[in-house]
């Protein structure tokens, strides 16, 4: 499972969501969204994002329930 967490410095919710998927056993590639022009726009009001397998699954909070659930269910 590959987990990419799209973050950017000083942002108190993508501190939570490293803990909530490490919580998980999920360690994410962190990908500073400031330092990238396309992404600072595709992301800039909504981080923390998560995406896990190539699908964003959550945007400003990860939900607990919701992460176990695509846990279990996954492949």
């Amino acid at each position: 499972m590959k987990v990419t967490l799209y973050t950017r410095s000083g942002c108190h919710l993508c501190d939570q969501a490293v803990i909530d998927l490490a919580a998980h056993g999920l360690v994410p590639e962190q990908i500073d969204i400031d330092a990238n022009e396309s992404l600072r726009e595709q992301f800039d009001s909504c981080v923390p994002v998560v995406e896990i397998d190539g699908k964003i699954r959550f945007r400003g909070r990860v939900d607990p329930v919701l992460l176990r659930r695509l846990l279990t269910n996954a492949p």
